[in-house]
């Protein structure tokens, strides 16, 4: 159980694997006003970032799991680089089946609500894990601009134009569901670009070294198309945001 090798290729030494620079992450950590002891448990929590500088800079403590082998090994030795080895730890495994040993403060899915097969059915995985009362952080992608075409649905990597919602729809879906929307912070275009064109180089230097690797006619046609994909559609039509929610 592991994610293609595409993605660590990808995401090379980046640490936030989402459209969200540490500022931002930071902003959303101070804006939730987390108190030392808080317990959150991070489903697909890529290299760790959110917890272990939330760890640093707050004292949460807490558990990331993400099907990674690579993330979660890089999570670890984020850990332990930052002094935090002891308040959080990392599993690696299926983040859709796990359920924490007791219930947790706050509950993450961020940029991952594949798991659920969408926001609800993430949101329904959250709440396992929640204390009464316990916030749920949902990362996930919304339409800036109503797609015009299918082919910028697709150039926004959606298959049809309702695979997202609106911010006005996206918010109104978490009340739907029966969540009461507390905070959010937003990617902006700036956040995207570090992080889409960051993909590109870690792309570019990794053919460079490995000509001749099975994977490098599939992420040669990659690098060929998304810069262009990328600027027509994604930086002018998606947005993204992380969103925390309370249960009514």
């Amino acid at each position: 159980m592991d994610l293609p090798r595409s993605f660590v290729i990808r995401e090379g030494d980046l640490r936030i694997l989402n459209p969200f620079d540490a500022g931002k992450l930071a902003t959303l950590g101070r804006a939730l006003k987390l108190a030392p002891g808080t317990s959150i448990l991070d489903l697909c929590s890529g290299k760790g970032e959110l917890l272990c500088t939330w760890a640093r800079d707050h004292g949460v403590v807490g558990t990331g799991v993400d099907i990674s082998t690579a993330f979660t090994a890089a999570a670890a030795e984020r850990a332990a680089e930052l002094g935090v080895a002891d308040r959080v730890r990392f599993v690696h495994g299926d983040a859709a089946a796990y359920v924490s040993d007791a219930p947790v403060d706050v509950a993450a899915c961020v940029g991952a609500t594949w798991i659920g097969g969408g926001v609800a059915g993430t949101l329904e995985i959250l709440a396992r894990c929640l204390r009464p009362g316990g916030m749920a952080l949902v990362g996930e992608p919304y339409w800036r601009i109503d797609p015009p075409d299918q082919a910028t649905v697709e150039g926004c990597h959606a298959t049809i134009r309702y695979d997202f919602r609106d911010l006005p729809g996206l918010v109104g879906l978490f009340g739907e569901q029966g969540w009461d929307l507390v905070e959010m912070v937003l990617a902006d275009q700036d956040s995207w670009d570090r992080y889409a064109a960051a993909h590109w180089l870690n792309v570019r230097r990794w053919l460079d070294d490995n000509p001749d690797d099975p994977l490098a006619d599939e992420l040669r046609q990659e690098l060929t198309e998304n810069p262009l994909r990328y600027v027509r559609y994604g930086r002018e039509y998606l947005g993204w945001g992380v969103f925390a929610l309370i249960r009514r």
